[in-house]
């Protein structure tokens, strides 16, 4: 059996739902409150880092497997430079403008208010989370080998 006891196993299947919505509020709200892509990228990623920690490596794929942590982070990668190039192709528009607060303001201090920073902070939110994972995965597979003492 992989994995830690069986209390912090129930305990991080109760958890894991909440920390992942948690992360996902905080990429969606961070327009308007602290927090944003990055801060919730990492939040989402602890939720399965945690998964792994305690179940093992053969549930965490079950959940996210490294090929689809691969994908979704060069998605957000793509996601982050389209998002910037719309702005750049748009006429009189820098890079990386806020394009969709020109084109429909929203309310103030409401969701839909920041035009396209909120899709910009899910597209850094994927590729953070997506990234940690990935080096968080790398990092516990790397065994080095032993060094043979010299005689």
């Amino acid at each position: 059996m992989s994995g830690m006891t069986g209390i912090v196993k129930t305990v991080a299947e109760w958890i894991k739902g909440f920390i992942l919505f948690y992360g996902v509020y905080i990429v969606l709200q961070g327009h308007l409150t602290p927090g944003g892509g990055f801060a919730g990228g990492v939040i989402i990623a602890c939720s399965f880092i945690m998964m792994e920690l305690a179940f093992g490596k053969q549930r965490a794929e079950k959940e996210l497997s490294e090929h689809g942590s691969h994908l979704l982070d060069e998605f957000g990668a793509i996601a982050i430079l389209l998002l910037g190039l719309w702005g750049y192709f748009l006429p009189q528009m820098p890079f990386f403008s806020n394009v969709l607060l020109e084109y429909w303001p929203g309310s103030p201090f409401h969701i839909i208010s920041a035009g396209s920073i909120p899709l910009i902070n899910l597209a850094i939110g994927i590729k953070v989370g997506t990234g940690l994972y990935t080096i968080f995965v790398s990092l516990a597979e790397y065994k080095p080998e032993l060094q043979e003492k010299e005689e």
